[in-house]
């Protein structure tokens, strides 16, 4: 045990990932795999070399003030790194590692099932027979909207986004996208670019978002952004929950602008938004959006990896700061 670095992993991971991770360094887990307070995550970092965390724990600049000396990498066990300050990380000498590549397809397959869910209203349909209330069919009975055909917008065509992409295609849909820069011909793969946010809007009859979350895309799906879809359009969002307003779009919900919603993030987590809850036209998810085994198991072990490259001299393969 002498000798090895001290990690603290702030969540319960695959029982494969935290026995790699007992073997190669003195282990500080969660045993009740409970959200830190500010307060308990300071104190279990002092006396620590690195830290596993999860989106859940945040990194805030007046945290990392007071992590102390210490401290010196972050690995995320997450691709989203907007739970660290990372301006505040790089002027502590702290290094901050993120997990990217390994969780694009099992995000990409809940975004289909939050879009399939929402347009052929499988919430309504699983609660009404679960509750024994299935007593009548006709050819007018929980008709949706079928997606073949309909145009799939993407905002941020990154790892994920070009994932989702790939699946829209399958179910034969027109692929159009906004991104900070084109793709390259063999990434686009024949999707539409808009070079502006309302240009993709107006085309998007099913919305699907997998933009970072950062200061400029805070709250960029509002009221006045869904006016600009197409009426009985479907808003997808698999990424960050700020970056919708969820007063809106219960709003457009509620008029009809909007046909329906699917949901695996939200601005309250855990919890979601009682608001959306009551709706029967939102398809709502606990944000699972990586939470397969296998996803699970990579994640950790990319994690892991950028903690070796770190302690054995070498620079990380995913660091951010």
């Amino acid at each position: 045990m002498a000798g090895k670095p001290v990690l603290l992993i702030t969540r319960r991971l695959t029982d494969a990932v935290q026995a790699r991770a007992a073997r190669d360094y003195q282990v500080i887990l969660n045993e009740a795999d409970h959200v830190f307070s500010r307060e308990e995550l300071l104190a279990r970092c002092q006396d620590v070399d690195a830290v596993l965390p999860c989106h859940s724990e945040h990194f805030s600049a007046d945290v990392i003030a007071d992590l102390g000396d210490r401290l010196r990498i972050i690995a995320n066990h997450s691709v989203g790194v907007d739970h660290v300050d990372l301006e505040a990380a790089k002027k502590a000498g702290i290094v901050v590692t993120n997990t990217p590549d390994v969780l694009s397809d099992a995000t990409a397959e809940i975004a289909m099932l939050c879009m399939l869910g929402a347009a052929r209203r499988g919430a309504e349909g699983d609660a009404m027979v679960r509750a024994g209330k299935w007593d009548f069919w006709s050819p007018a009975f929980m008709v949706g909207r079928q997606v073949t055909g309909k145009r799939f917008g993407v905002l941020g065509m990154g790892r994920v986004g070009q994932a989702a992409a790939e699946r829209a295609r399958g179910f034969g849909m027109e692929v159009h996208y906004h991104n900070r820069t084109r793709l390259p011909d063999p990434l686009e793969k024949g999707a539409v670019f808009h070079d502006t946010v309302e240009g993709l809007l107006a085309v998007s009859d099913v919305l699907s978002l997998h933009c970072p979350a950062t200061p400029e895309t805070t709250g960029i799906i509002n009221e006045k952004t869904i006016a600009m879809l197409p009426d009985r359009a479907i808003l997808i969002n698999t990424a960050r929950g700020n970056l919708l307003d969820e007063a809106a779009l219960v709003k457009a919900l509620q008029s009809g602008k909007l046909f329906a919603a699917g949901l695996d993030v939200f601005r309250n987590e855990p919890g979601g938004n009682p608001d959306l809850a009551a709706l029967r036209n939102v398809f709502l998810l606990p944000h699972i959006g990586s939470a397969t085994e296998e996803t699970r198991d990579a994640m950790g072990f990319r994690a892991l990896d950028n903690l070796d490259a770190f302690f054995s001299g070498g620079q990380p393969r995913d660091r951010v700061a």
